[in-house]
């Protein structure tokens, strides 16, 4: 069986870890195995952190939302209820958008939340 030294692959793999790995503390920006591990662990972090991002997101409409909602006299239940039933399909995102930047647009559709 001939002998195999893998030399540009191996630099190259190497490379590449320690290249994601860079501005990494001590070590782990340097050494191939800490460089590996710590490389890996931001990888599966930044998976997770993109399903985080999106619970984060709608909790942070819900809260804009449901402040907006109380300041015209209407709970966030009803206020969603009651665009439901008047037939009006916004997205929390689109809503707390408006509740933030135009509260006169908000308003109406709070005032037709409330005669649905």
């Amino acid at each position: 069986m001939p002998r195999v030294k893998r030399g540009t692959k191996r630099r190259a793999a190497r490379h590449k870890v320690l290249e994601r790995a860079s501005g990494f503390f001590l070590t782990k920006g340097k050494l191939h195995r800490a460089a590996q591990e710590a490389v890996e662990k931001s990888l599966r972090y930044g998976y997770v952190g993109r399903r985080l991002k999106k619970r984060d997101f709608r909790a942070l409409w819900i809260v804009r939302i449901g402040a907006a909602c109380r300041s015209n006299g209407i709970s966030y239940s009803r206020f969603m209820s009651g665009l439901k039933k008047a037939g009006i399909e916004l997205n929390r995102k689109v809503l707390a958008d408006l509740a933030v930047n135009d509260a006169d647009a908000f308003r109406v559709l709070v005032e037709q939340a409330k005669v649905a």
